[in-house]
């Protein structure tokens, strides 16, 4: 990897050239880690490892079954990280999930005084299944600590662990007695991300693995603190101007009326995706750079991640609903539309 030669940024730095370098000749490694584990899924793990370096969060949608609970454990093992899992139910409160203050008796002076008593929420990995079993006053709670990565019990701040990365799921079929996350609520993950069925080849290695008696020896491969020290270099990855005329174009291409969108979009979006899109397929560009190799960002890296940015942010008309067109064929056809000018570097 060809890192700046300035030496004015604290990315070149002997240690943290060599951390980059690592990151990006442990890419395979990563992955093959995972995959000891989980069948197949390449492309939701490795989104799955950019919201990590961008300290960002995940909505995954899928069918039961799937190894969404798996995926995040292997994940923690590899990276060194704490991991908790909450089930969210109609009856789960939010101080069920950030913690509340308890009467703790002094065993020498006998006086009684409140004691915070850390809630699920406090570790580096938290898989929050299926989000939308919960009323929104719980499922506020989670986003509120998402955003501000802390909780306040009686006026006092309590800050949430770092690295902290939150996974949430949520069951696309089965509807009945859901609680849908609102699209400002959805604004808040980084990606939404798509866990499909496998292929035939894939279920059967996944029958032989599972019902069998050998267990994956997975190695951990970086720290708590070496992911912190990768999400700083994350930032200082240099864009290019006409990436971000890029990314850009894309973010006003969802925007009916705005005169980007491609022919008949009116028809098909309601509404399109604010600034925060922007912002994220940026650092997403800029992280996926760092895992494949290199210290620049091109267009290639944004379209790459197009689809898990835009699908929950973008809103589609009754008329897209009644002709078929799914928020990822939209934006297929936005890409497609909007090819990147000038050099791809």
């Amino acid at each position: 990897m060809e890192l700046p030669q300035d030496g004015q940024d604290s990315a070149t730095s002997p240690a943290n050239s060599a951390l980059v370098e690592r990151l990006s000749q442990s890419h395979d490694q990563l992955l093959s880690e995972m995959q000891k584990v989980i069948v197949g899924q390449t492309e939701v793990l490795e989104q799955l490892i950019l919201a990590i370096l961008c300290k960002g969060h995940c909505l995954l949608e899928g069918v039961p079954g799937l190894a969404k609970t798996v995926m995040v454990q292997t994940l923690g093992t590899i990276l060194d990280l704490e991991f908790n899992r909450i089930q969210f139910t109609p009856d789960l409160m939010p101080a069920d999930i950030t913690g509340t203050d308890i009467i703790q008796e002094n065993a020498e002076t006998g006086r009684r005084s409140f004691e915070f008593m850390p809630g699920p929420l406090f570790s580096n990995l938290v898989l929050a299944d299926e989000i939308n079993r919960t009323p929104p006053k719980t499922q506020a709670a989670l986003l509120e600590a998402m955003q501000e990565r802390h909780t306040t019990s009686r006026g006092k701040t309590y800050r949430l662990p770092n690295p902290f990365f939150v996974l949430a799921t949520q069951n696309p079929i089965e509807q009945e007695g859901t609680y849908s996350l609102p699209e400002a609520q959805l604004d808040r993950f980084m990606f939404m991300v798509k866990v499909g069925y496998p292929s035939e080849e894939e279920e059967k290695e996944i029958l032989k693995r599972t019902t069998g008696s050998h267990r994956a020896v997975l190695a951990k491969l970086f720290t708590a603190d070496e992911l912190i020290a990768l999400q700083d270099i994350v930032r200082q990855v240099p864009i290019s101007e006409h990436v971000y005329d890029y990314v850009v174009t894309l973010v006003h291409a969802t925007r009916p009326g705005s005169g980007r969108e491609v022919p008949d979009a009116t028809k098909w979006l309601q509404w399109g995706a604010g600034p925060r899109a922007g912002q994220q397929l940026i650092v997403g560009a800029k992280a996926r750079a760092l895992l494949h190799g290199r210290f620049h960002a091109t267009t290639e890296d944004v379209a790459a991640l197009a689809k898990p940015v835009f699908r929950h942010r973008i809103v589609c008309s009754f008329a897209a609903q009644a002709g078929g067109l799914s928020p990822d064929t939209i934006i297929e056809r936005i890409l497609a539309h909007h090819q990147p000018l000038g050099r791809s570097e």
